[in-house]
């Protein structure tokens, strides 16, 4: 989990993973040098439970950095992601990783909810296919972080790429590449919040980088990055709309 000026959210989301059902976990907090008080409302929940590890970082680096520091201290077997203002459904861990050992899954994630900054939800669920290969992902990026789980002991070690966003979409595309498909989820087992920041400016800047991983981490020919692109943008205006 990623931390930054997370004061008003973080508190929910790390209770989310307390209630969860599933005991043997690690939660891993990356404090990425925040300015408000988040370290502090962090702390208070390691002195409740000695499975919170905070990592304070002392001058920023980024998500994606702080993600891999957060990659580097981890012990577990099977990796999650949680942004500090998502929350868990409480057997969410259980569900996936039961799922993933039956069915002899390294690689998933599943659908989820979404919430408005206030936490009031929205009638919405964003339903996932049950399968995604590399070729089809590029075209559909509605692989959602805060609902993935990996299993490293048949992936093996991994690191997202440094850029600002779309680091999520570059790090299932180099699993992929490795000859992994990503399997679905049918279940809701997480929610995801809409805050202020992501506004239009913000999209803008991530349809971008997702441009960016296309030609400059891929290296896609121009033709093939723009017919990548269309499926990408038309996926995601379908994901907000329907």
């Amino acid at each position: 989990m990623p931390s930054y000026n997370s004061s008003r959210f973080i508190g929910e989301s790390i209770w989310s993973v307390l209630k969860q059902s599933y005991v043997t976990w690690e939660l891993l907090i990356v404090d990425d040098c925040s300015q408000d008080n988040s370290v502090e409302i962090i702390n208070q929940y390691i002195e409740k439970d000695c499975r919170i590890r905070l990592i304070a970082l002392k001058y920023n680096v980024g998500a994606a950095a702080a993600r891999n520091i957060a990659l580097e201290n981890a012990r577990g077997r099977f990796i999650a992601f949680l942004d500090s203002d998502d929350v868990w459904r409480e057997n969410k861990l259980e569900y996936q990783v039961k799922y993933m050992l039956e069915h002899n899954i390294p690689f998933s994630f599943s659908s989820y909810d979404i919430m408005k900054e206030d936490g009031e939800r929205l009638n919405k669920i964003v339903k996932v296919p049950s399968k995604l290969s590399y070729c089809r992902y590029l075209c559909n990026t509605i692989i959602g972080c805060l609902t993935v789980v990996i299993d490293r002991d048949v992936v093996g070690d991994f690191r997202m790429p440094i850029i600002r966003s779309s680091h999520d979409m570059a790090l299932w595309l180099l699993i992929m590449k490795r000859g992994f498909k990503a399997y679905g989820l049918k279940e809701c087992l997480a929610t995801y919040r809409l805050v202020a920041t992501s506004n239009t400016s913000k999209k803008w800047k991530a349809a971008k980088d997702v441009w960016k991983v296309y030609r400059d981490i891929e290296h896609l020919s121009v033709f093939y990055s723009m017919y990548c692109f269309c499926g990408y943008t038309f996926n995601a205006i379908c994901k907000r709309v329907l």
